[in-house]
């Protein structure tokens, strides 16, 4: 498939695409004429790309976690399964440690902060200055 077509398969953009090649993230075949020939299992990559990014991950840790990967794009330890596979070095494994308890934290301030949230509009809803049958805000 061509750049475009991935492009809308994933909701990324070209320009994020071409730089997931350029960080070696992602590869694509070319055509006699030059242009980008992703084969099916991309767009499985480019939806992991964007699960890791959107964790937090830097490309230079993506680009060493991807061959770890078994995300079915023949780019991982070939078996063509979701999920992790078991190349990872033991240095590999203690930064994704260090991630992962970043991610962690992440999560406990994001809890703590709904639940600020949650008690201001609980008690905004309840004020007696209210306004009867407005909406709760959201």
């Amino acid at each position: 498939m061509r750049i475009g077509e991935l492009a809308r398969r994933t909701g990324v953009s070209e320009r994020s695409l071409r730089y997931y090649e350029q960080e070696g993230l992602l590869t694509a075949e070319r055509t006699p004429g030059g242009h980008r020939d992703y084969t099916e299992p991309a767009v499985a990559r480019v939806r992991r790309i964007q699960e890791l990014y959107a964790a937090g991950l830097c490309s230079s840790k993506i680009v060493r976690l991807l061959p770890c990967m078994r995300d079915g794009d023949g780019e991982g330890d070939g078996d063509g399964d979701s999920g992790p596979a078991e190349t990872a070095d033991a240095f590999l494994v203690s930064e994704l440690t260090v991630e992962r308890a970043r991610i962690d934290r992440m999560i406990e301030d994001l809890q703590r902060s709904r639940s600020l949230l949650d008690s201001i509009i609980d008690t905004a809803a309840a004020s007696p200055g209210r306004e009867r049958g407005a909406p709760r805000p959201r």
